[in-house]
């Protein structure tokens, strides 16, 4: 569609027109009235201010079964990113293709940073390799890190690092699947059979025991701080 009303766009992205129209004026769209806004431009000018109408080559480290998935997932080309090198430091990944690439060895990265400028790394190796091979990113010019290993990375001031835990996430889920059983049986309502907290005392959410905190986290109603 050519054009697209600023009703239409707020109501697939579930907020108000009028702070829709707010957040596109500072981007220096304003739309034309009874018409909306012309669609190619609004998509340039987005992609424009979050940087992705430059080629951004990143590499990504790591290629058991989480990397070469990574490796095959075909939108990172179209949002403006470009792999430039799959690295793992497993001498019988070295030449093997994945995604079409050759992978290369992690004897090579340094290299490969420098040859390539490359400002933003994938990090899929175990948790226990993670910090180590960040810690050569960084030396190596990385200012970017997305990290899907299952630990936290420390790295100096001016690095950005992205985790990407899949079981905080799914912990996440279960939290809001207890309260929503315990909102049910405080209603007076029967779980369904087979739901989270069914038949056993996570049915009802209780008060914090003494001594702990509840504060909120940056999710609203998840707690700060989340079970190992």
């Amino acid at each position: 569609m050519p054009t697209v009303s600023s009703e239409e766009l707020a109501a697939a992205a579930g907020v108000n027109s009028a702070k829709l129209r707010k957040d596109f004026s500072y981007l220096g769209s304003y739309g034309t009235r009874g018409v909306g806004y012309d669609v190619e431009y609004l998509v340039y000018q987005i992609s424009r201010e979050l940087g992705l109408t430059q080629d951004w080559p990143i590499v990504m480290v790591g290629i058991g079964n989480l990397g070469a998935a990574l490796a095959n997932y075909g939108g990172f080309a179209s949002r403006g990113f470009r792999v430039a090198a799959l690295i793992d430091a497993d001498p019988a990944m070295t030449g093997k293709s994945v995604a079409g690439m050759a992978v290369q060895h992690a004897d090579e990265l340094e290299k490969i940073v420098d040859e390539n400028g490359v400002s933003i790394g994938v990090i899929a190796t175990p948790a226990g390799a993670a910090q180590q091979v960040c810690d050569r990113l960084v030396a190596a010019g990385v200012t970017s890190i997305l990290n899907f290993a299952p630990t936290v990375l420390t790295v100096p001031d001016g690095v950005d690092v992205r985790k990407v835990d899949l079981s905080i996430e799914l912990q996440i889920l279960a939290f809001h699947e207890q309260r929503k059983a315990g909102d049910a049986a405080d209603e007076g309502e029967s779980p369904v059979e087979g739901g989270v907290g069914v038949g056993g005392p996570a049915a009802k959410v209780t008060e914090p025991a003494p001594g702990s905190s509840d504060r909120k986290g940056p999710d609203g109603d998840v707690p700060a701080v989340m079970p190992a």
